[in-house]
């Protein structure tokens, strides 16, 4: 089996023209353009004008190329301003510099050797495969997979037709971004028309870019790539794609086939990156329990039995806990909070003596908690409604009156003293919802 990515939910490029047209006015390619738009006009005219026009040109297109990349990966965002302006990257430019140059030296060649009808085929063979060459130079950046006939004939017959519909578009956007140009020049002064026209320029090549890594995005199946959606209005139409499902189905496969130190080892990977996802631990505790691996149930006992009391398992946290008893006969939980939530977690599952051994000479482990009133009225609860243990529980609660004065329980401790005198269950005071005049 072959993951697909999102090759089967993705929008035809042809019913999300509006979106393309939108691309170029995000705040981050917005930025670019206006920098190599509007610094060059303020430069000066001079050699380090032209060093600084050469630059911002060769910026703006190595953020075209990105832009190629950034979509095919699944983002529908622009990527930010920086990849522009980054030190590394701007050999692509010199690479599609080269690709122009063989190209037009490969339509040459077919005109010394085979006359002006050779030459236009091969000159209407590099306009038509010129997008193609432009989409495997931004993946591959290889110059020679990029002007190989075989390659781009390849690529155009996988995407198939739609392929000449993109061009069809493009050459609507060239003709569209050429009048718009010309008008500017036409009907406005020069100190308009030059920015226009840049900015006209600019945000036309950023379309034109982005529909090609659409494409590339679009038929990733058909070209031996997965990509998921990353970002935009379009992960949330897809039905809210979770990365998860994928990362599960490697799972339920790996276990069929019986391959349980691999699916450990996905499982901790997991936990690396998100160290309280609850339904990894519930996965990893199940698995490690399966296989009766001690140690890493030792090794993640804390996680696991948090994960335990939050769902309130008590009866599976009272197997682990004898477990990792038989293993370390003097295990103790080293934290007062998850201790007493672990407790209370047993106690509420009928799990009195795991809950005793849990809290068992609490005041002497953590004498500066702030947990121990609580844990004690465990104790004695567990003693007296489970164990049915009366005298025992009065010395319990007895401690907590004497020793816990500041603590909010220490008010209803009284009651629970009451209780426990008259073998009531402690259950503590009871509600009253009566309103003092």
């Amino acid at each position: 089996m072959r993951y697909l990515g999102a090759a089967t939910e993705v929008v035809p490029f042809w019913n999300r023209i509006g979106a393309f047209f939108r691309y170029p006015f995000h705040s981050d390619p917005l930025v670019v353009i206006a920098i190599c738009t509007l610094v060059p006009i303020v430069a000066p005219a001079n050699l380090i004008g032209i060093v600084i026009w050469v630059l911002l040109a060769l910026a703006l297109f190595k953020y075209t190329y990105a832009v190629i990349n950034h979509t095919a990966e699944g983002h529908l965002k622009p990527p930010p301003v920086s990849v522009a302006f980054s030190g590394s990257g701007f050999s692509i430019v010199l690479l599609q510099f080269l690709v122009f140059l063989l190209m037009g030296g490969l339509v040459a060649s077919a005109g010394m050797l085979g006359g002006p009808l050779l030459m236009m085929l091969a000159l209407a063979f590099v306009v038509l495969a010129l997008p193609a060459s432009i989409m495997v130079l931004a993946m591959e950046r290889s110059v020679g997979a990029a002007v190989n006939p075989m390659n781009l004939a390849m690529l155009i017959s996988r995407i198939g037709s739609p392929y000449f519909l993109l061009y069809g578009y493009l050459i609507l956007l060239t003709l569209a971004s050429g009048a718009a140009q010309d008008f500017a020049v036409n009907h406005f002064p020069f100190w308009v028309s030059q920015p226009l026209a840049g900015f006209l320029n600019s945000t036309f090549t950023l379309i034109l870019f982005h529909m090609l890594g659409y494409l590339l995005f679009q038929y990733q199946e058909e070209l031996g790539f997965a990509s998921d959606l990353q970002d935009g209005a379009e992960q949330q139409d897809s039905q809210h794609r979770d990365r998860s499902t994928r990362f599960d189905a490697d799972i339920d496969m790996n276990l069929k086939d019986g391959n349980y130190d691999r699916v450990q080892s996905m499982l901790k990977e997991a936990l690396k990156r998100d160290r309280d996802n609850s339904q990894r631990l519930g996965q990893l505790h199940q698995l490690l329990t399966a296989r009766n691996n001690v140690s890493e149930l030792y090794r993640y006992h804390p996680r696991l039995l948090a994960w335990l009391a939050d769902h309130n398992d008590g009866d599976s946290m009272a197997a682990l806990l004898d477990t990792l008893q038989t293993a370390e006969p003097q295990f103790r939980l080293d934290d007062p909070e998850l201790a007493v939530r672990c407790a209370r977690a047993l106690y509420h599952r009928g799990q009195y003596k795991p809950a005793l051994r849990l809290l068992q000479d609490f005041h002497k482990r953590f004498p500066d908690s702030d947990q121990l009133a609580q844990a004690y009225l465990l104790v004695a609860q567990s003693l007296a409604n489970g164990l049915n243990q009366w005298e025992k529980a009065t010395a319990f609660l007895t401690f907590i009156q004497k020793r816990c004065g500041n603590d909010p329980l220490h008010k209803q401790i009284g009651t629970y003293l009451e209780q426990a005198e008259k073998r009531e269950p402690l259950k503590g005071p009871k509600a009253n919802f009566a309103i003092q005049e």
